[in-house]
């Protein structure tokens, strides 16, 4: 518990050490704690830093967040604000709010609270608190110049891009950073799938508070294993995880209760609001984020349908926030992207957004449409827009023998095995147990490729570069003795046997022969036709699944292969299916999980955006 607890510090209030002394921000900075006041009475605790130099006026840079503004105290002072350092050493007044029910903050918490249009009166959702506060400070914080900017990343991005809704006339910029956009697709679910991994984190947001505190109000369960996979496979049916959180835990009951895409899950979504934006807006996220990846993808594509602003994508080789930190090597697990790529991209490309559009006597704006890093060629690509006008799609087919081939043959086959869950496949070969999973989403795949119950195709070496840029489409044909199942399809680059290793390659691996995972998803296949409607499969009975896969921006170089692996488990990344259809597998039996043979047609494909060079 210890260690999660630290690990929760680093995670969940941005990196925040509280040194005092040499404190760069204690000396430059006055620090003022307030609360301002909703149109409902609701009072939010506010930390106004403010530059010492009361000389010129300021632009606002507002972050508002779930995870806390500590530390608490006038003379308590964060060692980094605002962010990135760029933009806390050329001053701006920096300000953070703790949301509605959090912390010490008055009002009744909501996870991803809804979205109310057309607000009479009293009605609050997290819009109107933004617009709330925006007006506060804009009206009484001394030397600001008039202009705000919001940005947050994870959960804060959520609030970030609230801000974007019924927006303050004051918000000029907005920067929401793998931002959670539909539960049901971020997080907690994956195409309907429960992400299991995620199991520790209910706590965090189901406990609810009774006053303002400065302490944590809910604590996480007391675990004695260290080997999360065998922890949930002793434990077994979710239901057994009751005894871990009860009835107060209202994330755990909401879970439960709405194990398909119903209004409960459809009215905390936010993209179907995303219309008529008018703040610039730069959506930022990493290209092997494992929590966020469908939310600032498809934030950025609804602004850009509905909205005539300014709407910018930024994506590099990282993993969940890598870009607000200062690693000399950006690395993701095995594989090295190159030195310095997040402190580049806080000088030249974060400070240059808020620059523009927050300082009057700032008009210098060389940011592209679309700025993403190809995780194959390590270099960063300038796109005019997302994705590239200048694409194809190309179709590849899962035939016989292993083959990935981009010609189809009529040969009527198919490739089988059985999916046990007594059995799953592991997500990783770690052994440990961690709070939220990271490292997998360029992990090695040869431990799965040599399972039974993975299947693998693979083409020869490429005998040119082949650079995907934009989604992945699976085209599945399958079927299953059961009537239910999962299907996982992984999208694969496969080294040439004289790639040579990394420093950060971990000593039992080679990067020789190297199966570097660039893309996965789950598809829970009761809901392949619906995500609100499930329904079971017709026992062997030949049916079309299909996938969408996140965009990707990567080079498969001359040498290397591309390979695909389809496979039903994925342990304990997300749960199991019991195969058998239940209505809610939230409440399925220890009986309901059963051993079926699942095969994948030969007429199923993966439909690839490839770049025209």
């Amino acid at each position: 518990m210890k260690a999660l607890k630290i690990l929760l510090v680093l995670l969940f209030i941005s990196f925040v050490s509280f040194a005092q002394e040499g404190n760069y921000v204690k000396e430059n900075y006055n620090k003022t704690e307030t609360t301002i006041t909703m149109r409902d009475g609701a009072k939010l605790y506010t930390v106004i830093y403010s530059p010492k130099d009361s000389s010129k006026k300021y632009p606002i840079l507002f972050q508002r967040t779930p995870y806390s503004c500590q530390p608490y105290g006038k003379d308590q002072f964060r060692l980094k604000i605002s962010p990135n350092e760029f933009l806390m050493k050329e001053g701006n007044i920096v300000v953070y709010q703790d949301v509605r029910g959090r912390w010490m903050s008055e009002g009744v918490y909501d996870n991803m609270r809804a979205y109310i249009p057309n607000k009479k009166g009293t009605q609050i959702d997290e819009s109107s608190d933004t617009y709330d506060s925006i007006d506060w400070m804009v009206k009484n914080i001394p030397n600001n110049n008039g202009n705000v900017g919001v940005w947050g990343i994870s959960y804060p991005g959520f609030y970030a891009t609230c801000s974007l809704l019924d927006s303050h006339p004051a918000l000029k910029a907005v920067s929401p950073q793998a931002c959670i956009a539909d539960f049901f697709f971020d997080d907690f679910h994956h195409n309907g799938a429960y992400l299991l991994s995620y199991w520790r984190a209910t706590a965090l947001f189901g406990y609810e508070k009774t006053q303002p505190t400065d302490k944590p109000w809910y604590s996480f369960p007391e675990l004695e294993s260290k080997d999360q996979y065998q922890f949930f496979l002793d434990a077994g049916p979710l239901s057994n995880l009751d005894k871990y959180y009860k009835e107060d835990n209202a994330f755990w009951q909401q879970l439960k209760k709405h194990s398909s895409y119903d209004e409960f899950w459809k009215s905390r979504g936010i993209l179907q609001h995303l219309k008529n934006v008018k703040p610039a807006v730069m959506f930022v996220g990493g290209l092997f984020d494992a929590e966020d990846l469908y939310g600032p993808f498809n934030s950025y594509e609804a602004v850009e349908k509905n909205s005539s602003n300014y709407n910018t994508i930024v994506y590099g080789p990282w993993s969940h926030g890598d870009w607000a930190r200062t690693n000399e090597r950006q690395a993701i697990g095995n594989v090295y992207f190159g030195d310095n790529i997040s402190r580049d991209y806080q000088r030249d490309v974060e400070t240059n957004f808020f620059n523009h559009f927050l300082k009057e006597n700032d008009k210098v704006n060389n940011l592209p449409e679309a700025y993403m890093f190809d995780t194959g060629r390590n270099q960063w690509q300038s796109y005019k827009q997302w994705p590239p006008k200048n694409t194809e799609k190309k179709t590849y087919y899962l035939q016989s023998n292993q083959r990935l081939n981009d010609k189809a043959e009529k040969s009527f086959t198919f490739e089988e095995f059985i999916s046990d869950p007594k059995k799953p496949v592991p997500y990783s070969e770690a052994i440990k147990m961690v709070f939220t999973p990271r490292k997998y989403m360029t992990d090695d795949q040869r431990f799965a490729a040599r399972r039974p119950d993975v299947l693998v195709f693979e083409t020869p070496e490429l005998a040119e570069d082949v650079t995907m840029a934009g989604p992945i489409f699976a085209k599945l044909n399958v079927s299953t003795t059961g009537t239910d199942a999962d299907w996982v399809v992984k999208v694969i680059d496969v080294f040439p046997a004289d790639a040579e290793d990394y420093s950060e390659t971990q000593e039992y691996l080679k990067m020789s022969n190297y199966f570097m995972m660039v893309r996965s998803e789950v598809m829970r296949g009761r809901f392949r036709n619906s995500f609100s409607n499930p329904e079971p499969f017709i026992p062997n009975e030949k049916t079309a699944v299909n996938i969408k896969l996140q965009d990707i921006n990567h080079t498969f170089k001359k040498g290397h292969k591309i390979q695909i692996q389809v496979q039903s488990t994925w342990f304990p990344l997300i749960d199991l299916n019991p195969q058998t259809f239940v209505p809610n597998i939230f409440e399925a039996k220890a009986e309901d999980f059963k051993k079926q043979t699942h095969k994948v047609f030969n007429d199923s494909s993966i439909e690839f955006t490839i770049l025209n060079n």
